[in-house]
């Protein structure tokens, strides 16, 4: 094969890969976008706000000690997934201290089984419900953080797409450039032979 056909070849096939990786990288850029714009709204129609740092410190307040994780974001509204999983966090240890440690389940199966009508029964239906309440909101925080790691990875990706994208458009354009400096009749592995020389002959 002709080594300038061969040239021209790969090169194209570069600059076909070349196309797909800004495709891909576009495609992953919206994505991207999309996911946290989405986040962002969802969070914000919820209107959920982080307990003050004068609330966090009250050394009376539930599970004080292990609440310094609050700290950073003390007063602020949730609109991102890292807060979104922060404040999952908090809901998880405020339901922890309810009876079975708030597992949803346990709580309605004992509320279930008490006797209608009595103050045990009574309680148990009231924590069923904060339960319920706190294991659901837990589920959609911990939804909107896991689209929002979708997002960074797919911000990743778009990087990765274009940086490779701008590596293999030099390459082909070295290729074309190698292509059209080459000489018609020199083949795919045949080294030329050195300007000035004649091919031996026999007699």
């Amino acid at each position: 094969m002709s080594r300038k056909v061969f040239d021209r070849l790969t090169s194209t096939g570069g600059a076909v890969i070349v196309v797909v990786l800004l495709v891909a990288g576009g495609l992953l850029a919206w994505g991207q976008s999309f996911a946290n714009s989405s986040v962002h709204s969802q969070l914000a129609q919820q209107q959920i706000y982080f307990p003050t740092k004068a609330q966090i410190m009250t050394k009376g307040s539930e599970n004080y000690p292990e609440r310094s994780y609050l700290l950073p974001y003390a007063g602020q509204q949730v609109l991102t997934g890292t807060q979104a999983k922060v404040y999952a966090r908090k809901i998880r240890q405020d339901i922890y201290g309810l009876p079975y440690h708030g597992v949803y389940s346990k709580l309605s199966a004992a509320s279930l089984a008490a006797k209608p009508g009595t103050p045990a029964a009574t309680a148990l239906a009231n924590e069923v419900e904060v339960a319920f309440r706190g294991v659901t909101l837990q589920g959609l925080l911990l939804e909107a953080y896991a689209f929002s790691v979708i997002g960074v990875v797919m911000f990743w990706g778009m990087i990765a797409s274009f940086v490779l994208a701008a590596i293999m458009a030099v390459l082909v354009g070295l290729g074309f450039y190698h292509a059209r400096r080459t000489q018609e009749d020199e083949q795919l592995g045949v080294k030329p032979a050195p300007a000035g020389l004649e091919p031996a002959t026999t007699h």
